[in-house]
């Protein structure tokens, strides 16, 4: 009888189990995972995010082991064109004809805020690694989107105030002339008169300029000891090129900081231009063993180190499959309440935390860039100057205009 009754509660444990299973397999919306990059494939961003982008997380995918939850996951990717209106177009279409589960990567700020506004309508996740404005969790927040690299608050406070203690108290800004630019330019202005110096001099240039001259004459008669350049990728190069042409970058009466810089500008620019230029980043490849390890692999497969954006678009999906995996099922609210419950540390952020408002708040550096007698070897760019604690480069909670935070 005893022996009856031992079969019996194996039986019944062996049925729950695979009940339990079943359970959770069918949780996974299509039975797949599936995860959309919507990134610049061509334009002025490509190096900034782009093929990178897509390399980096179709990487995080395979070293989760390509399954989540006993499903297979899927990247489809697609070239926005810096256009919100061809990036709302095609996220609608992934989420109502390809069940796509998060879009990642989301290059420029318009179209951040557009898919953002999308994923919440149509109840999926938005990952933005790509663009840099602050309101993508601050005044146009949603309870589906996270913003996991670094905003426009960030690197205002962090390089700015940085200039500030060693005395470039006046301040020309070049800034390009869409959502980012033009909000790097207020809350620069900002960080700067609060801070006690002075913005004497501003202009905006067109997205993808080629020529700079006339912007680097302005800021070059402003005898601004500061210019700082609000923009980004292709634009930041050609501004850093023309400043060289007309002497500012040797001169060392004019320092020049880079807001949005990557080391991908700075090699596109050569450390001959780039020389001097300080900046704040969330990453740099040769940091520790952890950030080489993990950026050597990248380079095997794109030839070129991974700046911040590639790095984060790794690491933002890695915590995507654990929240997966931890939440028993890919519904986008049950997978947000995990990522924002999860730690993140990994080789880009350490005791990382996804704040309600959607922000990842962790330390960034602020870096110079080496001179060309200082490199010892390729892609040997910066030194860091000093690190930035999360709660100096993190809008504080009583500041933001996200209504998802609890104030007081």
């Amino acid at each position: 009888m005893k022996r009856y009754l031992k079969f019996g509660a194996v039986a019944i444990s062996v049925a729950l189990s695979v009940n339990t299973a079943h359970s959770q397999q069918s949780k996974v919306s299509d039975d797949v995972i599936k995860i959309g990059v919507l990134t610049d494939l061509s334009g002025n961003y490509s190096e900034f995010s782009g093929p990178g982008a897509v390399t980096a997380i179709k990487m995080a995918v395979e070293d989760f082991g390509g399954k989540v939850l006993g499903k297979p996951v899927e990247v489809v990717v697609a070239d926005h064109l810096n256009k919100p209106d061809a990036a709302s177009t095609k996220a609608r279409e992934w989420f109502d004809t390809q069940k796509v589960d998060v879009v990642a990567d989301l290059t420029n700020s318009a179209v951040a805020i557009a898919v953002s506004k999308l994923a919440y309508e149509k109840n999926r996740i938005a990952i933005v690694t790509a663009a840099m404005t602050e309101k993508v969790t601050n005044e146009e927040c949603t309870p589906n989107t996270v913003h996991y690299v670094a905003d426009t608050y960030a690197f205002a406070n962090g390089t700015a105030k940085a200039m500030l203690e060693q005395g470039g108290d006046t301040w020309f800004i070049l800034a390009a002339d869409y959502a980012f630019g033009t909000l790097m330019l207020d809350r620069l202005s900002g960080t700067v008169k609060g801070g006690g110096g002075k913005v004497v001099g501003a202009a905006k240039h067109p997205l993808g300029a080629s020529d700079f001259s006339s912007f680097m004459l302005q800021a070059q008669a402003s005898k601004a000891k500061v210019i700082g350049l609000a923009n980004a990728g292709v634009d930041t190069v050609n501004a850093m090129k023309s400043a060289q042409e007309f002497g500012i970058t040797k001169s060392g009466k004019q320092s020049l900081v880079g807001l949005a810089t990557t080391i991908t500008d700075v090699h596109s620019m050569g450390l001959n231009i780039a020389q001097g230029l300080l900046l704040t980043t969330p990453f740099y490849w040769d940091m520790n063993d952890e950030t080489r390890k993990w950026s050597k692999r990248y380079f095997s497969k794109m030839n070129k180190m991974p700046n911040m954006v590639h790095a984060g678009d790794y690491s933002s999906i890695m915590h995507y499959l654990k929240a997966v995996e931890a939440a028993g099922t890919d519904n986008a609210k049950d997978v947000m309440e995990k990522m924002r419950e999860l730690p993140i540390n990994d080789f880009f952020a350490k005791n990382g935390r996804i704040r309600e408002d959607g922000r990842m708040v962790h330390d960034m550096y602020l870096m110079q860039v080496k001179s060309p007698a200082e490199s010892k070897y390729p892609w040997d760019y910066y030194k860091l100057k000093k690190t930035l604690p999360a709660n100096t480069v993190t809008i504080p909670v009583e500041q933001s205009k996200c209504p998802l935070l609890k104030k007081g």
